[in-house]
């Protein structure tokens, strides 16, 4: 487990790594607001507080040598938080979580899998006024089973094949895999042949047992016993009651994508 000072550091560094003018003050003069990197790195660092948004204010200014790392005097105000979560779109959040896993290691030796998570209980009068129904999320993760980075993600509130999602987070990290892992959810014939396509090993359990697959079944075990790192990389993800989602509506995805990108650091820290 990483220190928070440390854990700051990590989210500082990422974040410039990110933006294109890296060096501009963390509260420019006469700006009236934030630099970009350092609103990142603020809306990553409060995943690790776990805290409401006031309670991210006061905890930050009673940590001043955090503050410091962000070259900042005091903590922004809680509604910047909230103003800076609902802009950042889930394309830089995907740019950040593909950066935070080469961070952690990245060896091109993966496992997919999928878990749920559940949505904290709202009130009937605020899912009556946001439209907002949902009650869990269905969350997929392609993570490296040797670092257990967390390279890419998927989320769906619908019913969707396993089959169909493989394909889809497959072929957005074809170029980054070597070995893809999964079990008999993801068995497909077309999913398969798009790993061999690409000089991607497919190591994915067939849902029939004919004497020919329970042949490569017997010749793929030893490698894809490594598979069941992905339940490693959830429980990690859903410690101290993680497997529920707090945010607002039209904002669950975003969250558990900052969630992986800390997961990552963590993971490069330790």
């Amino acid at each position: 487990m990483a220190s928070l000072r440390r854990l700051a550091w990590m989210c500082r560094n990422l974040a410039k790594q990110h933006v294109d003018d890296p060096d501009v003050p963390a509260a420019p003069s006469g700006a009236g607001g934030y630099a970009e990197w350092v609103q990142i790195a603020l809306i990553l660092y409060r995943v690790e507080l776990e805290k409401s948004l006031r309670e991210s204010e006061d905890y930050l200014n009673e940590m001043p040598g955090v503050l410091a790392v962000f070259g900042l005097d005091e903590a922004p105000h809680y509604s910047s938080f909230c103003r800076w979560e609902n802009e950042y779109r889930m394309r830089e959040l995907r740019r950040l979580l593909r950066a935070s896993a080469e961070q952690a290691g990245w060896s091109g030796e993966a496992a997919i899998d999928a878990s749920g998570f559940q949505r904290d209980q709202t009130s009937y009068h605020y899912r009556d006024r946001a439209n907002y129904s949902f009650q869990s999320m269905k969350t997929t993760i392609l993570i490296d089973v040797n670092s257990l980075a967390i390279k890419d993600v998927h989320y769906t509130t619908q019913k969707a094949w396993d089959g169909h999602i493989g394909m889809q987070v497959f072929r957005r990290n074809a170029e980054d895999l070597r070995v893809l892992s999964a079990d008999a959810n993801y068995s497909w014939s077309d999913l398969r042949e798009e790993c061999r396509s690409e000089s991607t090993r497919p190591l994915i359990k067939h849902r029939e047992q004919t004497p020919l697959q329970k042949a490569h079944h017997a010749r793929m075990n030893e490698d894809y016993n490594q598979r069941w790192m992905s339940e490693t990389g959830f429980s990690q993800l859903k410690e101290d009651d993680g497997e529920k989602l707090r945010s607002g509506a039209g904002r669950p995805v975003p969250e558990l994508t900052r969630k992986c990108i800390i997961h990552n650091l963590t993971q490069a820290a330790s």
